[in-house]
């Protein structure tokens, strides 16, 4: 009588520790399946909210030499920093071209322009 007790005990966690690796292993792929966990409701109104007022802002890097002036359209994150939702090139020169300075102005004044009008253009 003890005996079958005792077995049927054994038996019960090994079924119990079963169900529970089961559950476990569910979970792990759900969660894999979906990409990166889901922000609650909350975030995720503020961040489509942050995105709708996305603008476009002038900005300016160097590639290989090569400067660009570049059209960005960027949201606030959650984390605070901005980030990139699009980004066209503008203008590019040598970075090593004598007339750098004056080029770089002017190429900056039209990306600014630029940025105001598809800024007004968006607007509502």
């Amino acid at each position: 009588m003890i005996v079958g007790l005792v077995e049927l005990a054994l038996i019960l966690a090994v079924v119990g520790l079963l169900v529970m690796g089961g559950v476990a292993l569910w979970r792990a792929l759900q969660r894999d399946a979906g990409g990166a966990a889901r922000l609650p409701a909350r975030a995720r109104a503020e961040l489509a909210s942050s995105i709708a007022q996305a603008r476009w802002v002038p900005g300016h890097d160097e590639v290989d030499g090569i400067t660009r002036v570049l059209l960005r359209r960027t949201y606030t994150g959650l984390d605070g920093r901005p980030a990139v939702l699009e980004e066209r090139v503008l203008d590019t020169f040598p970075a090593q071209d004598p007339g750098w300075e004056a080029r770089f102005t002017e190429a900056m004044s039209n990306a600014r322009f630029r940025c105001a009008y598809l800024n007004a253009e968006e607007s509502p």
